[in-house]
């Protein structure tokens, strides 16, 4: 009725709610495509994807949202209808419509004809675009078919334990971008597949209120991002802080057995066992009740890797983190761990009928991951050269990530190929593992990044734990109490990030050099040591630039931001 034609799209610009699920259902079925876009994207980037995807209608959440879109109305000459849906229509305009006004236009439309169009589509046709946040260049529209989503809904979900609602009602929370591959196959299309209890977090979910959310609902299954995860550590660390004396104990008593038995679960004795049972039941339990876990089977991360401190804190807690890997253009998971899938750091096997191989292999076995099955995507949209870049002759899609198998199938990603850094000395350095070792020797670092590509030396940037504002969730300048926790041990009274950075305070930067100094002396070789390093004044932040919309860190970005810093570290 409003004029959607066949493989354009309908473009949903707002936070999670049941009106964004209505909105993507409904597109596919009068055969338009679904398109999401991040609510944290400017009017400019608005209009690429509304332009590049050819939006005839666009669903927008509140007047902030509409704000974006009156700027950009008149350069989209496709765009036939705007739907908003939370706040009242304060101006009216020609084709702008409330979701009432709108689902009463459907009212007349006969069952025949939408049982014509939905059965017009057929399998090897788009349904989705996910637009991948271009780290380089413009964000690439990548094209999922029909046979992409209902395929990697069934399979992948069931590789990952998810449970049919006539065999258990599995209930779980939607919180993370739907923009984004991993929450809109794990909320929306998961959830329709198998018959989920879908809740919604209130929008200010990363800001801090996911864990009242999590405890009103209790839900069976939790999926987040590594900075969720880390978040949660960091919240249950500050709160430990701040306890008495007895309680710190037992949860350290608690959380030393269970990470053991955990991790060396075969060899234990019964007497070891049963009391981890105990701990299990006297601390762990309720820790799990607070954070909302209690009914919580099963726990994933995907979107980007895990590190060891997290992996371990989560075991000591009793819980295992289920990784899992895959990309835009592989409609999320390719790999998958789960209740019976699993093997520590690994991000388990390709989904049954995927498959994947790794080519240019270095000695340690080492080499691009790619993939092959029914979760590869079509391509790109309106990128016919970018598409052929992607695959090679045998169609098999090369990631860019670099990774290894062990015998048994299992997959490690070990970094990503871009982010590879190759000093002057042509010695390739994978970032990573260094970052995660810093941060772990220094409990008082939010974020680590490695500099030195054509570089002399390694040299690193460092950031503070520091509080977040709950309004805004910009870093602030004042250090959690973990943190504070880490300047009273090394003999420092700072409580701020500032003080720290304007005084190079003598005892907290000598207590993060000694630490360096640790890391360095793990390293492989001489090339892996950083020798020099500077602490920034804030925190990265998505609204800094310096973290994408699922909180991965954007390298590129920082090194443009903070080029001055760089240039000092090399400067003869």
């Amino acid at each position: 009725k409003l004029g959607l034609e066949r493989f354009h799209s309908v473009a949903i610009l707002g936070f999670n709610s049941p009106e964004w699920f209505i909105s993507a259902v409904g597109a596919v079925f009068a055969g338009g495509i679904v398109t999401g876009i991040y609510t944290t994207n400017s009017p400019e980037a608005c209009h690429y994807i509304a332009h590049d995807s050819k939006t005839d209608i666009m669903v927008v959440e509140n007047q902030k949202q509409l704000d974006k879109i009156m700027q950009i109305w008149n350069r989209l000459p496709h765009l036939k209808a705007v739907v908003l849906y939370k706040d009242s229509i304060a101006e009216r305009h020609p084709n702008m419509y409330t979701m009432e006004e709108f689902l009463e236009l459907g009212g007349d439309v006969s069952d025949i004809t939408l049982d014509d169009i939905i059965n017009s589509q057929k399998p090897n046709q788009c349904c989705v675009l996910i637009y991948t946040s271009g780290t380089t260049g413009k964000p690439k529209g990548a094209m999922l078919s029909h046979d992409n989503i209902t395929w990697t809904s069934a399979h992948c979900s069931r590789a990952g334990d998810m449970q049919p609602a006539e065999v258990q009602q599995e209930s779980i929370v939607s919180y993370l971008p739907l923009s984004h591959i991993a929450a809109q196959i794990y909320d929306l299309w998961t959830g329709i597949k198998w018959g989920e209890q879908v809740y919604f977090a209130e929008p200010d979910a990363l800001k801090g209120s996911l864990i009242n959310t999590l405890k009103e609902v209790q839900p069976t299954s939790h999926m987040g991002v590594p900075r969720v995860w880390e978040k949660i550590m960091e919240k249950l660390k500050d709160a430990s802080a701040q306890s008495g004396f007895m309680k710190k104990k037992m949860l350290s008593w608690a959380m030393s057995l269970s990470l053991e038995t955990n991790l060396n679960s075969s060899s234990s004795s019964d007497l070891k066992q049963l009391w981890t049972r105990l701990a299990d039941y006297l601390v762990l339990a309720k820790i799990r009740n607070a954070l909302g876990f209690s009914s919580c089977q099963k726990h994933f991360s995907g979107a980007a890797p895990l590190n060891t401190e997290t992996l371990y804190f989560f075991l000591g807690l009793n819980i295992t983190l289920y990784e899992a890997y895959g990309m835009s253009e592989t409609t999320g998971p390719h790999c998958l761990s789960g209740p019976y899938i699993y093997r520590q750091h690994s991000c388990g096997k390709p989904a049954p009928g995927c498959r994947v191989k790794l080519v240019d292999k270095d000695a340690e076995g080492n080499g691009e991951i790619c993939f092959w099955g029914r979760t590869v995507f079509m391509g790109y949209l309106n990128m016919e050269d970018r598409t052929k870049e992607a695959f090679d002759e045998e169609g098999w899609l090369h990631s860019g990530d670099l990774g290894k198998l062990d015998k048994d199938g299992f997959l490690y990603v070990t970094g990503r190929i871009k982010d590879l850094i190759i000093t002057a000395g042509g010695e390739n350095v994978p970032p990573i593992p260094i970052e995660d070792a810093v941060k772990k020797e220094l409990p008082i670092v939010s974020n680590a990044m490695v500099i030195g590509d054509k570089k002399k030396f390694l040299s690193m940037f460092l950031t503070l734990k520091s509080v977040v504002d709950p309004d805004t969730s910009d870093p602030t300048d004042i250090l959690t109490e973990q943190a504070r926790d880490f300047c009273q041990r090394s003999g420092s009274k700072a409580t701020k990030v500032s003080e720290i950075v304007a005084t190079r305070d003598p005892a907290i930067y000598r207590a993060i050099q000694e630490g360096i100094n640790r890391v360095n002396s793990n390293a492989t070789n001489r090339v892996h040591c950083i020798q020099k390093w500077i602490v920034l004044p804030r925190d990265f932040s998505i609204s800094g630039g310096e973290l994408g919309p699922t909180m991965k860190l954007k390298r590129l970005t920082v090194l443009e931001k903070y080029q001055n810093e760089v240039d000092s570290f090399y400067e003869e």
